[in-house]
């Protein structure tokens, strides 16, 4: 079970992310320092692993995926995603 992260699903919230594709298994770990880890088991190509993280974040945050926009970090380990209002 990911980490409850519903606590950051406030409309225009930035949530920043370090991505880790083709883990073991897809899973989200919050650091003692507050960052935020996200594991997924796909590969990054063609935007597969972008796909994946999206979803995994929405379900931790509660929110629809529709309702998260990647805004930085397309082909980069560090992402940020936005919530939608």
């Amino acid at each position: 079970m990911p980490d409850d992260l519903s606590s950051l699903a406030q409309p225009g919230a930035e949530v920043a992310v370090r991505v880790t594709p083709k883990a073991s298994r897809n899973r989200i770990v919050r650091e003692e320092d507050g960052k935020i880890r996200v594991y997924v088991t796909v590969v990054p190509e063609g935007g597969k692993a972008n796909a994946a993280v999206q979803k995994l974040l929405a379900k931790a945050l509660g929110v629809a995926k529709s309702r998260l926009t990647l805004i930085r970090g397309q082909t980069a380990h560090d992402k940020v995603f936005r919530v939608e209002g």
